[in-house]
């Protein structure tokens, strides 16, 4: 059962057979991350807890005929955040639906135009996939706020692009350009902001092409910390070689394979 997008707010759905765009929308503040916005993912995450497709995550797009520039988030809301206490921080609000985000069963493609910055940085480090626009900036200048980015990128920036590049953008305040993004590995592809969701749906077309349990599998495999391979790994392959869809798939291989070696002279 699809989720019913007229309940949502802060958020833009359109849901298809194998995939659901999220479209970030409080255009008016630059998509900045509030508790309307959090309770609403964690609404999207359940749904697709359930019934697991690929997500792709966009926000605002820019619009050619205003001039106005494209945003993916401008950060957390500012004006909430100063009003929060050492509980709220403890309780985790952006880093625990991050999280679940992250750990979504089918993987998650963030199309990024604008400036992606703070909490929005963070809800695109949790994504597998970035594509991003020449106008894409990245960074977290939460230092500056006096508070630290404590919503993933601490240690998923660090993962994503090293070390030396991380502690630039997390403790000198360096944001970072489409290009530099791109250099870094922080983004796969940069794209004119028109094509931006078209290429999002490309990548999500060749995730769709494969199997969705081998895909599954895959990225929870993936995410399991290092000691626990090899073994998770072959207990992993032991499920999927029972499948049915393994059979099917390398059975039709097969069957292309040899049709395609007669044709040879």
């Amino acid at each position: 059962m699809g989720l019913d997008a007229a309940g949502f707010a802060a958020l833009r759905l359109e849901e298809r057979e194998d995939r659901l765009h999220v479209r970030l929308h409080r255009p008016e503040v630059r998509n900045a991350i509030d508790q309307a916005m959090v309770d609403e993912l964690h609404a999207v995450c359940a749904h697709l807890e359930a019934d697991p497709k690929v997500m792709i995550l966009s926000g605002t797009p820019a619009d050619p005929a205003t001039g106005a520039k494209g945003v993916f988030a401008s950060g957390a809301d500012i004006a909430q955040l100063r009003e929060r206490s050492r509980d709220d921080a403890l309780a985790g609000i952006n880093s625990t639906v991050f999280d679940r985000i992250a750990k979504l069963p089918m993987p998650v493609i963030a199309a990024l135009d604008g400036y992606a910055l703070g909490g929005g940085a963070e809800l695109a480090y949790a994504a597998d996939f970035r594509i991003g626009t020449p106008a894409l900036r990245m960074g977290n200048p939460e230092t500056g706020l006096g508070i630290m980015a404590a919503a993933g990128a601490t240690w998923r920036l660090r993962e994503l692009v090293g070390e030396a590049i991380a502690k630039e953008v997390l403790l000198a305040g360096r944001v970072l350009t489409a290009q530099e993004c791109l250099e870094a590995g922080l983004v796969t592809e940069l794209v004119e902001p028109g094509e931006l969701l078209a290429a999002a749906d490309a990548l999500a077309d060749r995730i769709a092409a494969q199997d969705p349990l081998a895909v599954r599998i895959s990225k929870a495999v993936f995410h399991a910390p290092r000691g626990a391979h090899p073994v998770i790994d072959t207990l992993a392959q032991g499920i999927l070689f029972e499948s049915q869809a393994k059979f099917e798939r390398m059975q039709a291989f097969l069957e292309k394979k040899n049709k395609n070696g007669k044709k040879q002279p």
